[in-house]
C-alpha cells in the first residue's frame, strides 16, 4: 500500500477542494468516511485505483494519501494536483465586496486538478438539459451496473467508472432504464470512441483543451467547462449555458433577476483569467434571489 504526504498551505479546506468531484451523496466513485477521510476511485492509465485522503492534525495539518490497485502509483503521483497544490489562489484579486468577503471566508479553497478527462466528461454529458437529480441518478445507476469493484479496503459499494470500451457496449435499453435520452447516450459513445485523443486535453492549456473537447458533436461550452474545471483545475473555465449561474451572479451584483450569459460574461470581465474561481466565490457567499422572486428552480438544467 503506497502512501504519500503533502503539507498544504494555510489555510486549507479539504472538503471544499474535493467536494466538486463528488456527483451527489450516492456517488459510487466518491465517499466521505465517518472519520472525515475522502475515498475516491479512478481509472488511471495503468488501471483502476482507490485513493484515501485524510488530514493528520497531529502532525501539523499534513494530508496523507494512500492508494490501492494497479493505478495506485500513478494516482499518488497526481495526488498533490488533486489536492490543489498546482492551483494559485493568490492570483485572484477581488473586484467586488461580495467576492472579497467570500475570498476571506473561504481562503482555504483550492481548485482540484485530476489530470483526467473522461471521468468528468461522461457525467457532464449526462447532466445536459436535465434536472440535477435525474443526472445524478443516471450516473450512479450506470457506474454501479457497469463499473468494477474498487480495489483495496474501500467502503462497501464503491465502484470504479467503466472504461470507454464498456461504456460503448452498454445496450440501448440500459440507457433508457437510466433515463438517458438517445442524444446524450450518442454523445457519450462518440466521446468514448475518441477517448485517447480527449485524454490528451489534460496536458493542454485551456483554449486548446476546450477546442479538443468541443470537436466532439454534442459537447458544447457548458460540458467542456464543467469537465475542464476538474480535469485541469482551470480557474478561467467559466460555465456558460447554465440556467442558474447568470441569474445568481447578475442578482448578486445588480439586483436584477433576469441575468443572461451575456450579462455573466460582462459582469465577470474584471476577473479575466479567474472567472471560474470568481463564480464559485459568488455562489459560496453572494446574495441570491429570494424564494418570492422569479428565479430558476433549485435543480440545474444544463446546456451543452
Amino acid at each position: 500500500m503506497p502512501a504519500v504526504t503533502w503539507v498544504p498551505p494555510e489555510p486549507y479546506d479539504l472538503r471544499r477542494t474535493l467536494g466538486v468531484l463528488r456527483r451527489g451523496g450516492g456517488d459510487p466513485t466518491c465517499r466521505v468516511g465517518a472519520d472525515g477521510a475522502w475515498w475516491r476511485t479512478s481509472r488511471t492509465p495503468y488501471g483502476p485505483a482507490t485513493v484515501r485522503v485524510r488530514e493528520d492534525h497531529r502532525d501539523g495539518g499534513v494530508v496523507v494519501g494512500e492508494a490501492w490497485g494497479p493505478g495506485a502509483e500513478w494516482a499518488l503521483q497526481k495526488l498533490p494536483g488533486l489536492l490543489g497544490a498546482e492551483d494559485e489562489p493568490g492570483a485572484f484579486v477581488p473586484r467586488h465586496r461580495v467576492t472579497a468577503e467570500a475570498h476571506r471566508r473561504h481562503a482555504g479553497l483550492r481548485l482540484a486538478r485530476t489530470g483526467q478527462v473522461m471521468e468528468h466528461l461522461i457525467p457532464a454529458v449526462l447532466e445536459q438539459r436535465v434536472t440535477g437529480g435525474s443526472a445524478l441518478s443516471a450516473w450512479q445507476h450506470l457506474v454501479r451496473r457497469y463499473g468494477e469493484a474498487a480495489p483495496g479496503p474501500a467502503p462497501e459499494g464503491m465502484r470504479v467508472t467503466p472504461p470507454p470500451s464498456v461504456w460503448r457496449a452498454i445496450p440501448s435499453w440500459e440507457w433508457h432504464r437510466a433515463q438517458v435520452d438517445p442524444a446524450r447516450a450518442a454523445t457519450v459513445l462518440r466521446a468514448c470512441a475518441l477517448a485517447p485523443r480527449l485524454e490528451e486535453a489534460a496536458r493542454m492549456d485551456l483554449p486548446r483543451a476546450t477546442a479538443r473537447l468541443r470537436a466532439v458533436p454534442g459537447v458544447g461550452p457548458w460540458t467542456a467547462a464543467e469537465t475542464l474545471q476538474r480535469a485541469l483545475g482551470a480557474p478561467d473555465a467559466l460555465t456558460l449555458g447554465d440556467l442558474h449561474l447568470p441569474v445568481q451572479i447578475t442578482y448578486a451584483l445588480t439586483g436584477r433577476r433576469d441575468g443572461t450569459d451575456a450579462d455573466l460574461v460582462a459582469l465577470l470581465a474584471p476577473y479575466a483569467g479567474q472567472r471560474h474561481r470568481a463564480a464559485r466565490l459568488f455562489l459560496l457567499a453572494g446574495p441570491l434571489p429570494d424564494r418570492r422572486s422569479h428565479r430558476a428552480p433549485h435543480t440545474r438544467i444544463a446546456g451543452l
